[in-house]
């Protein structure tokens, strides 16, 4: 017989070749991009730098507006240590309250835009408060040069009156209340830029506290003008009470929601639960 011929091993050897190629493959490490280098503290370097910015924006906006800064923020600040620096954002946030770093931030971009514009261009809520308000004031004018707003028509109030007077004297509430809201609106923005709490998101509250203004401003003017008969009801005071009901809306919101809670209260016995 002849003898075997060792040349036929050579496939079982090509075939175990891709096998020992696969398992190396298999053994080498994958590539993995380097982590940042804040991730072992717990936090990433883009959260440390905006943690940085805000401080310095609240520093910033201490020593402008005359606040005392201790000086052991120091090397709190100056630290690349996250618990030094989270130390150091708490005593400033404190420090510069009733602001706060996000409103700092918004007054700080104002503040760095072009010189040039005006102020109703970087502050809109400003310029819609304006005509707002010269609105009402014509709609105020407008109405109460009608022969149909009086006493008499006034004192009728919602249930008694009708027609063109009804309107008339509606609308010349619903201006009372709106000049009243805005009135309270262009304080609270001028308060909120001086103390530094103005945020943008405070546009669309104020959009809302405009009509509870002018709807706490018609209820007001209309209880009391069905209170007595409106026999005591003067033009004055009917003005009187939708302009505090304009400006105080936010008052009035909280007692009526008192009222309620109280009456639930009854109905519930008190249980929170």
């Amino acid at each position: 017989m002849p003898t075997s011929d060792p040349t036929p091993k050579t496939p079982q050897q090509n075939e175990e070749q891709p096998k020992t190629t696969t398992a190396s493959k298999e053994v080498t490490p994958t590539q993995k991009k380097p982590a940042p280098q804040g991730v072992h503290k717990g936090v990433s370097d883009k959260l440390m730098m905006e943690i940085k910015e805000e401080l310095e924006n609240m520093l910033s906006f201490a020593m402008r507006n005359g606040k005392v800064i201790n000086t052991e923020l120091n090397p709190l600040i100056e630290s690349d240590n996250l618990d030094d620096l989270i130390n150091a954002h708490n005593i400033l946030a404190k420090n510069i309250a009733p602001a706060t770093p996000k409103s700092i931030r918004y007054l700080r971009k104002l503040n760095a835009e072009d010189h040039s514009v005006t102020i109703f261009s970087k502050l809109p809520i400003i310029r819609n408060l304006i005509i707002l308000a010269l609105f009402f004031l014509v709609l105020f004018v407008g109405t109460s040069l009608s022969d149909q707003v009086d006493n008499e028509s006034l004192a009728k109030g919602v249930l008694d009156n009708d027609g063109a007077p009804l309107l008339l004297n509606l609308l010349f509430l619903c201006a009372t209340s709106g000049l009243g809201v805005v009135f309270y609106l262009l304080k609270s923005v001028s308060v909120g830029i001086q103390k530094g709490t103005l945020m943008p998101e405070q546009s669309i509250y104020y959009v809302g506290l405009i009509v509870l203004g002018i709807m706490s401003g018609l209820i007001l003017s209309e209880i009391v003008s069905t209170y007595d008969g409106g026999k005591n009801l003067t033009v004055f005071n009917s003005c009187v009470l939708a302009l505090i009901g304009g400006f105080s809306s936010d008052a009035i919101f909280t007692v009526l929601q008192g009222i309620i809670s109280k009456i639930k209260a009854v109905f519930t016995g008190g249980d929170q639960n």
